[in-house]
């Protein structure tokens, strides 16, 4: 009788801890989920004061503003070889969770056009937190009020408008060489070290023409020194707040309802872990961001800065890499890049 008794007891004891192990829905529930038990490095892949710079710092103060983490963050800037050095550091840190990255599309540009010892699936990829807008800007120095008018006039005489851009071979002499190819347009493009400068040359009325974001133009266009042609985007963006004393961002047209034939050409703002880690890690960096991105505070950022919110993880963010690198690499290609 004690022996059957036992047995029944440890059946039940058994059923018991089935149930707990498992949830109302048949799946196996993780008795706790990995976290972080020392201090992360927020790795930057380009230089202080950027854009890339101001939103890795801005992730760690919400961070530590919420306390979303129980652990420190410290940030590092490597921006080496348009954030090579980074991304690099990372491949080498493979298995390692204490490391993420803040860059753009270089992650998985770069490789294309230079030998830096690694590819982005050399990565593991947690989420882009936002996108940037490119704008056609011009010089109010210059006629033109319709990007219409200004692609025809390239056309008619494209020595007299170069373009300018931040860098070579970087997104903005793509979003260049896309232009040329879709338009038959003859852009020169002229590299600069900044969007900054790029814009500063404009107001000047030095270069014709910049395919600036709009966070990196908004002092000149408030001082009526350049002037948004049209968004490179398939709607209008969403900030109906006034910049200047006539316009709000969302009256700026679209370039392809202007007669452009590039529907959308977005800068995704990424952030990248060490190849090797595990599901689990994975899926902690992919929650914190998201709960970074759903605070006060960043979405006053993505405000300030006009960018379009845009949380992309998982295979939707695979999805978006392999789409902008097939366009990436025609361009690269025809460019003998």
């Amino acid at each position: 009788m004690v022996r059957a008794s036992s047995k029944y007891l440890s059946k039940a004891l058994l059923a018991a801890s089935v149930a707990v192990a498992f949830g109302a829905t048949g799946t196996v529930v993780a008795a706790e989920a990995w976290q972080p038990t020392k201090n992360v490095e927020i790795i930057v892949a380009a230089g202080p004061g950027g854009g890339t710079d101001q939103l890795a710092r801005l992730i760690q103060s919400i961070i530590t503003k919420h306390d979303l983490m129980k652990v420190s963050t410290v940030v590092q800037n490597k921006g080496g070889g348009n954030g090579g050095e980074g991304f690099l550091d990372l491949k080498l840190s493979q298995g390692n969770p204490y490391k993420i990255i803040v860059g753009t599309n270089n992650a998985y540009l770069l490789p294309m056009v230079a030998k830096l010892g690694y590819q982005w699936t050399d990565l593991t990829p947690v989420a882009t937190v936002a996108q940037d807008d490119f704008i056609l800007w011009t010089s109010t120095k210059l006629p033109f009020t319709s990007a219409k008018d200004y692609i025809a006039a390239v056309k008619a005489d494209p020595s007299k408008y170069p373009m300018g851009g931040s860098q070579s071979k970087d997104v903005d002499q793509t979003l260049t060489m896309l232009l040329n190819k879709v338009e038959g347009t003859k852009f020169t493009y002229i590299p600069f070290k900044s969007g900054g400068e790029a814009v500063t040359q404009l107001a000047g009325g030095h270069i014709g023409s910049n395919t600036n974001n709009p966070s990196e133009s908004l002092s000149q266009w408030k001082a009526g020194q350049v002037r948004p042609l049209c968004v490179f985007s398939k709607e209008r963006m969403v900030y109906t707040e006034k910049v200047t004393d006539t316009q709000a961002w969302s009256d700026i047209p679209t370039c392809v309802s202007e007669g452009i034939k590039i529907d959308e050409y977005r800068f995704p703002r990424t952030v990248f872990m060490p190849g090797g880690v595990t599901e689990a890690q994975q899926a902690f960096y992919v929650e914190l961001l998201r709960k970074v991105t759903d605070t006060p505070e960043f979405k006053d950022y993505l405000a300030r800065g006009a960018l379009v919110p845009s949380f992309v993880a998982g295979d939707d963010f695979k999805k978006l890499i392999e789409e902008d690198s097939a366009r990436a690499r025609d361009i690269f290609r025809s460019a003998n890049w």
